[in-house]
C-alpha cells in the first residue's frame, strides 16, 4: 500500500462509492475517518472557543479542544475502478442541518457510538431512518462498555441492523465496521439482482 502522501488517485477510477461516518459529539467520527483513509484526510477541524463551550455540551468529553465544523473526508481505493469516499459529520447540534445533505448519494452509513453517552446517538438513527439510508452501528471504545443486546435495546435498533465494537484509532477495526457495512448492503440486495 502507498504511503499516504504518494496515494494518487488512479485515471483508471470510474465509480466513486460515497459512505458517511455519523454520530454525536465526540465519538471519533474523525479519528475513524484518519485511521482507514489512504490519504491524509481534509478535516475542518477548529479550536473551541469559550462561545462554543458554551452552545456545545463538553459533559462527556472532557479535554477535547478542536471540533469538526463542516466535515471530514477521506479515500480508499478499492480495485483500479472503484474507489470509496468517507464523509465523517460534525456531530453537534447546531451543525445537524448539513447532515441531510451528506446523505444525499450515500450506500450507507456508520453510526458511531460513545456506549457512556448512547442517547447522543438517537437523533442520527432517526434520520438516517427517515431518509432510508441503511447503516450499521459500531461502538467505539471508550473503556466502558455494555452487552450488545443492552446497547441495542438502549437504541431501539431494528434486528436487522448490525451492531460491531470497535477502536476508532485502530485502522484494522475501522476497515472491519466498513466491512461489515458493505457486508450488509450486500446482504440487501435480492439474489440475482446485479449489484452496481
Amino acid at each position: 500500500m502507498p504511503t499516504r502522501a504518494r496515494a494518487p488517485l488512479h485515471s483508471t477510477a470510474k465509480h466513486g462509492l460515497k459512505i458517511v461516518v455519523i454520530g454525536g459529539f465526540g465519538v471519533g467520527k474523525t479519528t475513524l475517518v484518519r485511521s482507514v483513509s489512504e490519504i491524509r484526510p481534509l478535516d475542518t477541524e477548529a479550536t473551541m472557543t469559550d462561545v462554543s463551550a458554551a452552545v456545545d455540551d463538553t459533559t462527556g468529553v472532557p479535554g477535547k479542544s478542536t471540533t469538526t465544523v463542516a466535515f471530514d473526508f477521506g479515500r480508499i481505493t478499492l480495485d483500479e475502478e472503484h474507489v470509496l469516499y468517507l464523509f465523517g459529520a460534525p456531530g453537534q447540534q447546531r451543525f445537524w442541518f448539513l447532515w441531510d445533505r451528506l446523505f444525499t448519494g450515500a450506500l450507507g452509513a456508520i453510526v458511531l457510538v460513545d456506549q457512556r453517552r448512547i442517547s447522543d446517538s438517537w437523533y442520527a438513527i432517526d434520520r438516517l431512518e427517515h431518509q432510508k439510508t441503511p447503516f450499521v452501528v459500531a461502538c467505539n471504545d471508550f473503556g466502558e462498555t455494555h452487552a450488545p443486546d443492552e446497547v441495542r435495546e438502549a437504541l431501539d435498533l431494528d434486528p436487522a441492523v448490525p451492531l460491531v465494537m470497535c477502536d476508532a484509532r485502530s485502522r484494522e477495526s475501522s476497515k472491519q465496521v466498513l466491512i461489515s457495512l458493505i457486508e450488509y448492503l450486500y446482504s440487501a440486495v435480492p439474489q440475482g439482482e446485479p449489484v452496481t
